[in-house]
């Protein structure tokens, strides 16, 4: 039976209680397919709660497959929270380890102990934005014909996945040559995941105005090491970032993922037949991105009276079927309109404006903003003055619902939303 379980802690070191969690679920007659990424979110609080249970929650989604029973399952639950130091207290008040069964296939079980669908989960952006990560497309038995997705539109609050960017280049725009050895990437890695990125959005070829492309050789000898001692950082913890590639090249991208990546973001959105083959083939998530050309050519624009959000949503719209006819599988693929590619200034902010409305085509979204070129009309052209440009339309597009933001300054943007999320 396939199954999906919410695991939540505010108290103690919450990191450490997620992977215990799921390191005695593992002992148990149940396997864990997949885990999802670890999201921060304000507790939850009735009025008049003490000021000392204002402790944000780290929360995740495991998949998990068992032929074992509910209630068996819920026994365990129970074992694993008194493991974990659980003890009975006020309902809201801050605990080590929640664990909670989701969904148990396609039942609906409404016994003493256990009420399945978990009661309101479609209203709690904590359970959706792990589930989304997911399987975007999936639904809740009882509640009609509507995806999480469509749940996670209709909430005033919504958590993003943060998408940091890793480009081991010599000449990219904005951080070409500072990340070219293991010695100068770790303390940058390290600092990221501190902050709470989501993804590390590995690069290798700089696709800005007037780069030189490189071969699909060129741009693996570049990137291949890195990748590596990625992997095997990864692979080494429970609770570590996703690893995507940024690559348009069919031949990178399947060496990547044969090294065990989660993610390729395809920057020339999945035009090439190979890539569309690669992506139909296995089970990793896919960035579909607009562009008019890769790197980008200035000679190559949208026509400057398009309407930058109405041309990407019409070539969404046409990608959507062909995508579907080729029986690619929708759950696995996120939309980047792609941001200043082959759009000029206004059009890229024409799209920023509303890049939520996208997710009700039934795709993740992902907006790539960071740094570019279009903020020096805005802001000064300092990499401070960008990065806080970048920063006050990251949470704009947090409060439109965004999936996936993919930012160079990670810690900044986290801890700016923070702040930011515990006052809405």
């Amino acid at each position: 039976m396939q199954i999906y379980l919410g695991i939540g802690t505010n108290l103690g070191d919450r990191a450490g209680n997620l992977s215990r969690a799921l390191e005695l679920l593992g002992t148990k007659p149940l396997t864990i397919r997949r885990i999802s990424p670890v999201v921060e979110a304000p507790a939850l609080l009735p009025d008049g709660a003490p000021a000392e249970w204002n402790l944000p929650f780290l929360n995740l989604v495991a998949e998990c497959e068992t032929e074992t029973q509910p209630e068996t399952l819920y026994s365990w639950i129970d074992e694993i929270h008194t493991t974990l130091g659980r003890k009975a207290a006020a309902r809201w008040s801050p605990r080590p380890i929640d664990i909670d069964i989701l969904l148990w296939g396609r039942q609906q079980i409404r016994t003493e102990q256990l009420t399945i669908p978990h009661p309101r989960m479609q209203e709690r952006s904590f359970v959706l934005t792990p589930l989304i990560a997911l399987e975007p497309r999936l639904t809740i038995p009882g509640l009609a014909s509507k995806t999480i997705l469509d749940w996670a539109r209709e909430l005033p609050q919504h958590i993003p996945l943060w998408m940091g960017v890793l480009n081991v280049t010599p000449d990219s725009f904005s951080d070409g040559g500072e990340h070219e050895t293991w010695p100068a990437i770790e303390p940058y890695l390290d600092a990221m995941i501190d902050a709470g990125v989501h993804i590390i959005d590995v690069g290798g070829e700089s696709t800005r105005p007037g780069a030189q492309p490189i071969s699909a050789d060129e741009e693996w000898q570049r990137i291949g090491a890195t990748l590596k001692q990625l992997v095997t950082r990864r692979n080494s913890t429970l609770l570590a970032p996703r690893i995507s590639v940024d690559t348009y090249h069919a031949d990178t991208a399947r060496k990547a993922l044969a090294l065990g990546v989660d993610m390729i973001n395809d920057v020339s959105g999945l035009s090439s037949p190979e890539m569309l083959e690669l992506a139909k083939s296995g089970d990793a998530d896919w960035v579909a991105m607009h562009s008019m050309s890769v790197p980008v050519d200035p000679k190559r624009q949208l026509p400057v009276d398009d309407d930058g959000y109405r041309a990407v949503e019409q070539w969404l719209l046409e990608q959507l079927e062909s995508w579907d006819k080729s029986g690619l599988d929708l759950n696995r693929i996120i939309f980047d309109p792609g941001i200043g590619f082959g759009k000029n200034s206004l059009q890229s902010l024409q799209i920023l404006r509303r890049a939520g409305e996208l997710r009700r085509h039934g795709l993740r979204i992902l907006i790539g903003h960071s740094r570019k070129s279009f903020f020096n009309q805005l802001t000064g052209k300092e990499m401070v003055d960008k990065d806080l440009a970048t920063l006050g339309a990251s949470l704009q597009l947090c409060q439109q619902g965004v999936d996936v933001l993919r930012v160079h300054n990670v810690p900044l943007h986290t801890s700016a939303y923070r702040g930011w999320s515990h006052l809405r």
